[in-house]
Parts: C-alpha cells; sequence; structure tokens
C-alpha cells in the first residue's frame, strides 16, 4: 500500500533521473560541439601546411592577391579586410551605441517597444540585399562625392554597407546590457542631483561598459567576417592589387575565398589555389579567435557584479 512518503520518494526518484539524463543531453551537446570545432580546425590545417610547404616565399610578398597567377600576397587581404573593418565600425559604433542609449535612457516604453523589434528585424536583412544597395547607391551617392576619382567597385562603399549591417547588432546587444544595469544605480544618481544625460555618461555606460565591449567585439567578428556585401560592392572578383586606398577596389579574405571557391572546377588544378583558400580560413579563424580571447579578458576584468 503507498504512503505519501513512498510517493514523495519515487517521485524525488524520478525527478533525480530527469536532472541526470538531462544533463547527459547537454554535455552531449557540448562535446559535439568542441569535437565540431576541433575537426574545422584540422581540416583547415592540412591544406594550410600543404600550401605553406610548397608554396614559393617570393609568392607572399607580391604585388597583389591573384592566386591564379600564383601571388598570394596575403597582406592585400589583411589591408582590405582592416579597411572595410575600420570603415563600417566607424558607421555601426556610433549609429547603433546612439540608438541602444536612447532607447534604454531616453525613450518612452511604448516608443521602445515600437523601435526594437523593427531593429532587430533588420539584423534578418540578407546581406546580398545591402550589397547591391552599397553598389547601387552608396557607392555613386555618398563615395562618390566624397571622392570624385572613386571608382563605382571600392572598399568604402563596402565598409559603409557592411557598417549598416552591423548596427542593429551593436543597438540591440548594447540596449540589452544598459538595461541590465539596475534601476537603483540610476535613482542614486538622481538622488544626488545629476541630470539624466549626465547619470548616462558617468554612471550607466560606466557600469555597463563589458557589455558594450562584448557589443563592439561582436561587431568588429561581424564585420570581419561579411561576405556578400565587399563580394558585391569591393570588386576584386578575382583578385586585387596591394593598396591602402579605401576608394579603390580591393579584396577582403572572406571575398577572396568567396570569389575563388564560385566554381570549384576553376579553383581545382590551379596550383597551389585551392591550398590556399583553407591557408585564409586558418588566418581568419586564427585572427576571430584572437579577438574573442581578448575581449573575453577585457570583460572578466571590468564586470561589475550587481
Amino acid at each position: 500500500m503507498a504512503t505519501p512518503l513512498s510517493d514523495a520518494l519515487i517521485s524525488r526518484g524520478a525527478s533525480e533521473r530527469r536532472d541526470q539524463l538531462a544533463a547527459v543531453i547537454l554535455f552531449t551537446c557540448a562535446t559535439v560541439s568542441l569535437v565540431i570545432g576541433a575537426l574545422v580546425i584540422v581540416s583547415l590545417l592540412g591544406e594550410a601546411m600543404t600550401f605553406l610547404r610548397d608554396v614559393d616565399p617570393s609568392a607572399l610578398w607580391s604585388d597583389g592577391w591573384f592566386p591564379r597567377r600564383g601571388l598570394f600576397d596575403v597582406r592585400t587581404l589583411l589591408v582590405g579586410t582592416s579597411l572595410v573593418t575600420a570603415i563600417a565600425m566607424t558607421v555601426a559604433v556610433p549609429i547603433g551605441a546612439g540608438t541602444a542609449i536612447y532607447l534604454s535612457e531616453f525613450a518612452r516604453p511604448r516608443t521602445r517597444h515600437a523601435i526594437k523589434p523593427v531593429i532587430e528585424t533588420m539584423a534578418g536583412v540578407p546581406s546580398v540585399v545591402i550589397g547591391f544597395f552599397a553598389l547601387s547607391w552608396i557607392s555613386p551617392e555618398i563615395v562618390a562625392r566624397l571622392n570624385d576619382e572613386a571608382q563605382m567597385f571600392n572598399l568604402a562603399a563596402a565598409g559603409i554597407g557592411v557598417g549598416i549591417l552591423t548596427v542593429p547588432l551593436v543597438a540591440s546587444v548594447a540596449e540589452d546590457a544598459l538595461r541590465a544595469v539596475p534601476d537603483e544605480i540610476r535613482q542614486a544618481s538622481y538622488a544626488l542631483g545629476a541630470s539624466k544625460a549626465r547619470t548616462c555618461v558617468g554612471v550607466v555606460i560606466p557600469a555597463a561598459v563589458s557589455g558594450l565591449v562584448a557589443a563592439m567585439i561582436l561587431a568588429v567578428s561581424r564585420a570581419i567576417g561579411e561576405t556578400m556585401v565587399v563580394l558585391i560592392a569591393a570588386g576584386g572578383a578575382g583578385g586585387s592589387l596591394l593598396s591602402a586606398d579605401p576608394f579603390s577596389p580591393g579584396q577582403t579574405m572572406t571575398a577572396a575565398i568567396a570569389s575563388q571557391t564560385s566554381g570549384t572546377d576553376r579553383v581545382a588544378g590551379s596550383g597551389l589555389t585551392f591550398q590556399s583558400l583553407f591557408f585564409v580560413g586558418l588566418l581568419l579563424f586564427g585572427i576571430t579567435l584572437g579577438l574573442n580571447l581578448t575581449a573575453d579578458r577585457f570583460v572578466r576584468r571590468v564586470r561589475e557584479q550587481y
């Protein structure tokens, strides 16, 4: 005959078994993620090492990135990636952070509830659409006004397009970080006679600095990894010369990989072209990993616990 005590023990035992099953499933998911990451690194390392072993060292210090011609100047891709990322951050950080501050500190609840979903929806706009927008409007209407000699395909237009694509990410993550700051801190500042603007600049932003830095690092990683906008708007589909001029065509690491793999039959059998793409991919992976590790250390150092 069952008693309330026995029923409670059975229920507790079933609950513990469910917890153990959930722990096993979650551990399996984490393990699979690590295995996938390790397989990606191994797959990149194999062909990248083949490239470094067989490539002529002089080809790594040439006039540009033209892999089908045997020219593998990685500086060209690094300069192009840096220019596009810097321009994108110049656009995305002020607009995204300003939007986040307005929504968090100054907007009325009704306004915030209306604008926030729109911004998050903008993050879902396909990058190919932004690429065509950068080519058909940003380049002739903005870049051409800044420099009359700018070519139709240029890194500046690509950078502005990537910045527009990154604005929703910065705004959403930064706004969440600002909203996570307890209201008691704001009220304490108001009680001392500080205005809303002074409270925002002197209290809220410093308290949310770890989240804001995380938003910026995510934006940088997003800009570095963007492909379609740069592939469409920056030119350099088959390669590009080494140039630090943002008003000229260029290529980033991701665009270089995409342009060379547009037809696998063109990549295979073309010297070390195929292997060079794995080398660029490994370099890109290392850069983003370094950014994330640096950001994680910084965030841990300045994080505030409430």
